[in-house]
């Protein structure tokens, strides 16, 4: 949890030492979560809420409705959060994705005007640039509807967490019409709904990657476009690519990958690796509180 950070990652920690979160780590008593509870306090990035409720206190029927233990850590942090103890939880370093993210959507609920719950990775490049990509981690085959619902929460989380302008690709197999198939007018039509429902929004599609990454492609493929070779944020069609995607960028292209990051809760919870290190979970964290002001802001 030392050394130099990327410029974006540093912009993260001041933000959080000028206003600390109350931020709860669900998964303390783990070796790696104390650590970076002691990291987190010491450097002042975060006020650490512990996982425990007193349920005379905190009101805990929507965990019992939903047939969830309130006892349990997991499910503990979503009703502090909901409950307003606390602005933001993090969990997962020692329990599995779908028992975060149904803790998620039985006590916090999906948030207002927002369709699907999905996640997002923060992907900081080798030389220091952030781009985000979504979903990599809970929806395994959106519909149109689905899939333009994701592109508006990553761009959100993307503008929050980087302060750039979102432009967003929309991403596929086809570059405008290169292609013909129901994968690719699912693209399309996503598209659409993004452009009728966010017009103030930088969209485009359906682009492949390299016309939405590369400006020489894209003055080839698609020279019309506003996102093409300019793209910072990127939605992935489906659970596979997205996963694949983010793996492979990470590993072989030396990435820095953040996340999964939870979108579309009505409260802020964020998900963890089971493989995580001590120095993840504190960025985790302070993403975190930084999407928690975010919001209330």
């Amino acid at each position: 949890m030392s050394g130099p950070q990327p410029t974006v990652v540093a912009d993260w920690y001041e933000r959080a030492r000028a206003d600390p979160a109350r931020v709860i780590l669900a998964d303390l008593g783990d070796r790696r979560t104390d650590e970076a509870a002691a990291f987190l306090r010491d450097e002042g990035l975060a006020v650490i809420v512990e996982p425990v409720l007193d349920p005379d206190d905190v009101d805990c029927d929507p965990a019992v409705a939903a047939g969830l233990d309130p006892a349990d850590p997991v499910v503990a942090s979503t009703l502090l959060v909901r409950a307003g103890r606390a602005d933001a939880a993090v969990a997962g370093a020692n329990r599995p994705s779908s028992d975060v993210v149904r803790a998620g959507l039985k006590v916090l609920g999906v948030a207002p005007g927002v369709s699907i719950v999905s996640s997002c990775f923060l992907m900081v490049l080798s030389d220091g640039r952030p781009v985000t990509f979504g979903d990599c981690g809970v929806v395994p085959d959106p519909d149109a509807e689905q899939l333009a619902s994701i592109a508006v929460a990553s761009a959100v989380t993307h503008a929050a967490l980087t302060g750039e302008e979102p432009r967003v690709a929309m991403l596929s197999f086809s570059t405008k019409g290169s292609a013909e198939h129901p994968r690719v007018d699912k693209v399309r039509t996503a598209t659409q709904l993004l452009h009728e429902s966010v017009p103030d929004l930088v969209v485009d599609g359906e682009l492949q990657f390299d016309a939405a990454w590369d400006t020489e492609v894209a003055a080839s493929k698609a020279p019309k476009s506003a996102v093409a070779g300019r793209a910072n944020v990127f939605i992935f069609p489906d659970l596979d690519s997205g996963n694949i995607a983010y793996k492979v960028t990470e590993r072989l292209g030396g990435a820095r990958a953040y996340g999964p990051l939870l979108q579309g809760l009505d409260g802020v919870l964020h998900d963890l690796s089971r493989g995580c290190s001590s120095s993840d979970i504190v960025d985790v964290a302070v993403i975190a509180g930084l999407m928690a002001g975010s919001s209330r802001g």
